[in-house]
């Protein structure tokens, strides 16, 4: 091989070097670039996420609170019904005794009735029976005058 050829060819060689390491640092370039795109992607996308957290946070415990309150409210209600029901239950139990003891008092009642009417028929049994004695002595009177 002559100097001119080896020359050429140590050019082409040299050429062919350089177009490489250009396409190498091309390459590295873009791998760069992208890496930096993939990692602000990353990043944009752990904000989102931490968004989405924060914002999941904030609803759920929204709604543990309405929930807390309107547990609050029914127990409220609830109380309030159950007391409700205590008072006429104490109102029912008064009526009830009062009934009771008007019962009482109409059964004496009723008793010295009866006994009043058993003593009457007794002064009527009596009476009669004083009525016919007279009826009987004065029979006997007019039997023995004749």
């Amino acid at each position: 091989m002559s100097d001119e050829t080896s020359g050429a060819a140590a050019g082409g060689v040299g050429a062919r070097i350089g177009e490489a390491e250009r396409t190498l640092a091309a390459a590295a370039e873009a791998a760069t670039a992208a890496e930096k795109r993939a990692a602000a992607e990353i990043e944009a996308l752990e904000a989102d996420l931490e968004r989405w957290r924060t914002e999941s946070d904030r609803v759920r415990k929204e709604l543990e609170l309405r929930h807390e309150e309107e547990l609050a409210k029914e127990r409220e209600a609830k109380e309030r019904a159950i007391a409700a029901a205590e008072e006429r239950l104490g109102e029912i139990e008064q009526q009830t005794d009062a009934a009771e003891e008007r019962i009482a008092a109409a059964e004496r009642r009723a008793e010295e009735a009866e006994h009043a009417v058993e003593a009457e028929k007794a002064r009527a049994r009596e009476g009669a029976a004083a009525w016919l004695r007279e009826r009987i002595e004065l029979i006997r009177r007019g039997s023995e005058e004749k």
